[in-house]
């Protein structure tokens, strides 16, 4: 019977986020399309130039289905994507879903990597900061991290590129030589991955102490203190894990962020990924390629906040009733 009470509300609360996460994607769907369809520009006229006939132009956007009603057009596209189909690129002429195949094992390895590095980086010096809380090595983590979010990650980018690749060639300054071989990519990814990951760790690391000092006031962690438990072994009992509903939460928009926000990470870099697929449809006015690619990215943002939501009812036992 306690079981039976206790998976209900969280029946209820597993189908009220479904039903939240499918509404978000109807509505992120209507609004890309509309405000990318509104963007000046025809892609037949600027595929087929400034000189082109006005019959060359007609029948081009009758091949493509550009010459559909706006919304025959949007269910064509929708339906497409419950079928798996994206349609074509006008650009490549390739199926869309193949671009992002291909550039997403780029963009995807690079944002973990990313993640990774961050967290790895940002979970110790958090908890050292909220430990030592007002002595000297809280205000050196504290303004070393500030310094990172104050700096600009492209310009960090440039940085390395012209220490590491330039002065002691160590890396290469940009491309991706393929998964074919996984050591020459991965340390193609090392460069970008540090870039994005400075300002991550940093604002992760003020989150993670923030919310570890919060919870060392609370009661239950004097009383722990007072039965004679150590501080670390309070930390590493009870506080820890009761700190880590906000981190969860940023670490969630993080890799949203981090899968959807290098476009000029990869630009500097020169890597083949979504961002710079997107940043070149956007040039080339590939309309179905640019709503394909932020339409995957905002259902990659969705989610990933679907499941940070639900792994707060495993982190915190009390969200569970």
């Amino acid at each position: 019977m306690a079981r039976n009470r206790q998976g209900h509300p969280m029946l209820m609360r597993f189908m009220q986020r479904l039903f939240s996460l499918i509404v978000t994607l109807i509505v992120a769907s209507i609004l890309i399309f509309c405000v990318i369809e509104v963007l000046p520009g025809d892609p037949a006229a600027f595929m087929l130039g400034m000189n082109a006939e006005p019959e060359a132009v007609a029948a081009l956007r009758a091949q493509m289905g550009l010459d559909a009603g706006l919304v025959a057009r949007y269910f064509t596209w929708i339906g497409g994507w419950l079928t798996g189909d994206f349609g074509t690129s006008y650009t490549y002429r390739v199926p869309v879903a193949e671009l992002i195949a291909d550039r997403v094992w780029v963009s995807l390895p690079l944002a973990l990597y990313a993640l990774g590095l961050s967290t790895v980086i940002a979970f110790p010096i958090g908890i050292v900061a909220a430990m030592r809380r007002g002595r000297a090595a809280d205000y050196g983590i504290m303004g070393a991290t500030q310094l990172g979010i104050a700096i600009p990650n492209f310009w960090f980018a440039m940085f390395l590129v012209v220490i590491f690749a330039i002065n002691l060639r160590w890396v290469q300054a940009g491309g991706f030589p393929g998964w074919h071989d996984p050591v020459a990519a991965i340390r193609a990814l090392t460069l970008p991955a540090i870039s994005l990951a400075l300002p991550q760790a940093s604002i992760l690391a003020r989150i993670m102490r923030s919310a570890l000092i919060d919870t060392l006031d609370e009661d239950y962690v004097r009383t722990a203190r007072a039965k004679g438990l150590s501080r670390s072994g309070v930390v590493r009992a009870h506080a820890l894990r009761n700190a880590m509903i906000p981190v969860l939460t940023i670490i969630g928009l993080q890799f949203s962020f981090l899968l959807a926000g290098a476009i000029i990470i990869e630009n500097v870099f020169y890597l083949p990924g979504l961002g710079r697929l997107l940043f070149q449809a956007i040039n080339q006015r590939d309309l179905i390629v640019v709503e394909s690619t932020v339409m995957l990215l905002v259902m990659a943002v969705v989610v990933v906040t679907f499941l940070v939501d639900l792994a707060y009812a495993i982190v915190d036992p009390r969200l569970r009733r």
